[in-house]
């Protein structure tokens, strides 16, 4: 297979001796890390399936992958898929507080994985380690929230001739990315994964929906039922929020800045509000928007004493952190992930998880079974990039509608399922404009 725009490889030393030159919490996690790897690979069989093909076939023998996302163990399966199939990955966070230390050191370790990645790093070690695995000359780009690929543009600009596309994970990073291909900046063709179908519809719905109300539950032990509970933005990921709130007994509120969403949820019976007036009412407030300053310092000065914020969007800048600082008198920890802000007139609120993603920092994020869906996704597109880059001027793409439909036919296989096929007469029935 012949790759334009390819330059030679740099010498690449981090593979014969990965723990030495990882940079990891402790490589002695690694056991740990290996069994609970092993665990979720049994929920993710479509995976499985592609990673068994790719061992046979080798599509990305030569190439190196920049892996930039949250180090868990579902990850840790899509970095050993695009292993099996040739590739040598290289791999750091795409969240300070969402590394799984143990999971980190078993790719180190046991896979020859390059891991540059420790839960809880701080804001300059974060940016060092996306500058690590950039530097070491990658193929192919793996993000989720464009860190990697805005970094490479504004920081690697010499290797950007270098690399023949890359693939995001997440609606925050689809948007910084289309942010690039309005002002011409983007110089690399990049796929949508978060657009496909298989994605978006059941990643962003049913694993948010169900991984948000985890990390709040192991963060908090609060009782959902019986609380007014306001979502923020209601996407696929708000959707999914809200309707496990609903199964939860919570009585929803659902903030929206866009009319046929805020319809939508008003017709599936949620109470739909401006922030301005939720803000009083929420004993819990959850935001998936993808934006930043949803809950205000204004909106902070009205809440209930005890009420909750959490985030399960994508960056840490939808609730106003520092507008709490500045509100509160005193501050302490009540629990892992806690945090208990007292204001002057004697109100409590607590933030969870720092602000940031609370799925994963208080909890596992998505299960294995949902993210089968998605990192198959992801592979099938590293596998799509290799094999049609030269035709793939800049740009954002989506993975055609065969592929979709390949993964969910395989879930629903996994499951024991099986479905209709039209027949001859049915297919002529819809193709004839009679």
């Amino acid at each position: 297979m012949k790759f334009g725009r390819r330059l030679p490889k740099q010498p690449f030393t981090s593979l014969q001796s990965p723990v030495m030159e990882s940079d990891i919490r402790d490589p002695d996690l690694a056991e740990s890390g290996a069994v609970r790897m092993e665990w979720d690979a049994r929920q993710m069989p479509v995976l499985h399936s592609i990673k068994d093909r790719f061992a046979r076939e080798r599509p990305f023998r030569d190439l190196r992958v920049a892996v930039c996302l949250h180090i868990s163990t579902k990850t840790a399966n899509l970095v050993t898929a695009i292993k099996s199939g040739g590739a040598e990955p290289v791999v750091c966070a795409s969240n300070p507080l969402s590394t799984q230390d143990d999971v980190a050191a078993s790719l180190a370790v046991h896979h020859g994985v390059p891991v540059f990645a420790k839960r809880g790093e701080d804001p300059d070690t974060f940016n060092r380690h996306l500058h690590n695995v950039l530097e070491s000359n990658p193929d192919i780009l793996l993000d989720d929230g464009a860190d990697l690929v805005t970094t490479a543009h504004r920081d690697h600009r010499r290797q950007l001739d270098r690399i023949i596309g890359g693939t995001e994970e997440t609606t925050t990073g689809v948007n910084r990315l289309r942010s690039m291909v309005r002002n011409g900046d983007l110089t690399i063709p990049v796929i949508a994964v978060n657009d496909s179908k298989t994605k978006h519809l059941f990643d962003n719905r049913f694993g948010t929906g169900q991984s948000a109300l985890d990390g709040i539950l192991r963060a908090t032990n609060t009782l959902i039922a019986g609380k007014t509970v306001v979502v923020c933005g209601y996407g696929w990921c708000g959707r999914g929020v809200a309707s496990r709130v609903r199964g939860l007994g919570g009585q929803v509120i659902v903030t929206e800045v866009d009319s046929i969403p805020a319809l939508e949820a008003a017709m599936e019976g949620f109470r739909v509000l401006p922030i301005d007036e939720a803000a009083a009412l929420g004993d819990l407030f959850i935001t998936v928007t993808g934006n930043r300053g949803v809950i205000r310092r204004d909106h902070l000065e009205v809440m209930k004493d005890g009420a909750m914020l959490a985030n399960a969007g994508h960056f840490d800048v939808e609730i106003d952190v520092q507008a709490l600082d500045a509100l509160a008198i005193e501050k302490r920890s009540l629990r892992p992930n806690v945090e208990e802000y007292a204001l002057a007139n004697g109100r409590r609120l607590h933030l969870l998880g720092e602000g940031r993603l609370v799925n994963l920092v208080a909890g596992e994020g998505h299960p294995a079974a949902v993210m089968d869906l998605s990192f198959a996704n992801q592979a099938l597109a590293v596998e799509h990039l290799v094999a049609r880059h030269e035709d793939m001027p800049p740009g954002l793409y989506t993975l055609p509608d065969e592929v979709d439909r390949e993964i969910a036919g395989l879930k629903l296989e996994s499951m024991g399922l099986a479905i209709d096929a039209l027949t001859p007469e049915q297919q002529d029935y819809l193709d004839s404009w009679r």
